[in-house]
């Protein structure tokens, strides 16, 4: 009698821990089958990392055990109890529950989706399609459009990404079961898209990673906060308080952006690197000025300042500005067709596309503010950059500053010289 009380009392708390029965699809993992059945398998797996004790997990159990059973025999459904194997989970940088994660073999990604048994079948058959393009050496047709620039954060991550950067951040704080989070998502991620290269949009599952959540005192779903450019306080922190579409929010981003960037430097080139650092921004903006000795020192540096203004008035852009001396830099002037239009030139040119936009007005502030304003709403002509690549650069001496010099004329001795005429 006693052993059949004891057993029952036994079983009551190993179910009242337990999420998931013998009976589910659900396979039970421990840091003792996870190697051998997840990372060294060949299937595809989504893991969820959970603690009993935990609401959310206990909420997901019915569409996750709907999840496992649709997926039967497509995709592997696993979960592994995180509290109780916390060494283990820590591995897989878990600092919150429910974690769920999607493997391929060794690698893993942290899902995002929302947490529905549609959801979760979704990823899982994403997940697949990417494995089979990859086992057949090429890219999945839908990785590219799929893929989001919206950057995931966690509480491990956080300081890292968002704090330590020099980057202006814009980052939303939302629950997966929020719906108004779920309208927002794809506004959030056009957003991220425009502004790639700009300012960077993250987002972070506040219900799994409460400590940023308190940090920042979230409230609310979605809140959305923005982290300045350069070093981040407590009090630099600012709400968002702009629209909720993808509009709305990269015009936001933009007009932030142009109170917290330094204006571009009007940077010589002098070597590959001035040139390559150039052409990793969205658009570099080329100058050709005139020779030191047709265009003095005053001459030049009025020019400079024109650049100057202008590159402060499109900062936002993030554009790269630089300049050189004609005739200093001849594969450049020949592969962007600035050869034959006399000095100063300018042309726009974007590198990865390997296309550029030549000034045809004044080399005025009045005239290249229109040719770049133009381009900016993309308006204008472009052409291939001559060579299809860009172009080799000289090392050259950077300008002193100072007026050019004619070079010394040579002395000519003509005291051995017979001037008179020869006789006849």
């Amino acid at each position: 009698m006693f052993y059949s009380y004891t057993l029952g009392i036994l079983l009551f708390v190993a179910g009242s821990y337990a999420l998931y029965d013998s009976s589910s699809d659900v396979v039970e993992l421990t840091p003792s089958n996870f190697d051998r059945l997840v990372t060294k398998s060949d299937e595809v797996w989504i893991v969820e990392f959970f603690a009993p004790w935990c609401g959310h997990c206990k909420n997901l159990v019915p569409e996750y055990k709907k999840a496992a059973r649709a997926l039967k025999g497509i995709i592997k459904v696993g979960a592994i109890d995180a509290d109780q194997y916390k060494e283990f989970a820590q591995k897989y940088g878990v600092t919150g529950f429910p974690t769920i994660k999607v493997f391929t073999g060794s690698k893993h990604t942290p899902y995002q989706g929302q947490r529905t048994a549609e959801a979760f079948v979704d990823a899982g058959i994403k997940a697949a399609k990417e494995k089979a393009y990859d086992n057949l050496g090429k890219k999945s047709s839908g990785s590219s459009s799929d893929k989001s620039d919206v950057i995931t954060l966690t509480d491990s991550n956080f300081k890292e990404l968002v704090l330590d950067s020099e980057d202006l951040w814009l980052v939303e704080f939302f629950a997966p079961w929020c719906g108004h989070c779920k309208n927002l998502e794809p506004h959030w991620a056009k957003a991220a898209t425009e502004l790639k290269g700009k300012v960077k949009l993250g987002a972070l599952d506040a219900t799994v990673h409460q400590a940023m959540a308190s940090r920042y005192q979230v409230q609310g779903y979605p809140t959305i906060k923005l982290f300045p450019a350069g070093k981040k306080t407590s009090d630099s922190v600012e709400d968002y308080n702009g629209g909720r579409t993808a509009s709305d929010i990269v015009a936001w981003a933009l007009e932030k952006l142009a109170e917290n960037i330094a204006p571009p430097e009007i940077v010589q080139v002098v070597n590959e690197e001035t040139m390559k650092a150039c052409s990793e921004k969205p658009l570099c903006v080329v100058s050709i000025l005139p020779h030191i000795l047709d265009c003095n020192a005053a001459c030049r540096n009025d020019y400079i300042s024109i650049l100057t203004r202008l590159g402060e008035k499109y900062k936002n852009k993030m554009w790269g500005w630089v300049w050189t001396e004609a005739g200093a830099q001849p594969a450049l002037e020949e592969a962007l067709e600035l050869g034959g239009f006399g000095y100063p030139a300018m042309a726009v040119v974007n590198a990865k596309k390997l296309k550029f936009s030549t000034l045809r007005g004044s080399f005025s502030e009045s005239g290249i503010n229109e040719f770049l304003r133009d381009l900016s709403f993309g308006r204008g002509q472009t052409a291939p950059v001559k060579g299809a690549e860009m172009p080799k650069i000289v090392t050259t001496e950077p300008w002193d500053g100072k007026d050019g010099e004619l070079p010394p004329e040579e002395d000519i001795d003509l005291s051995d010289v017979d001037l008179e005429k020869d006789e006849l």
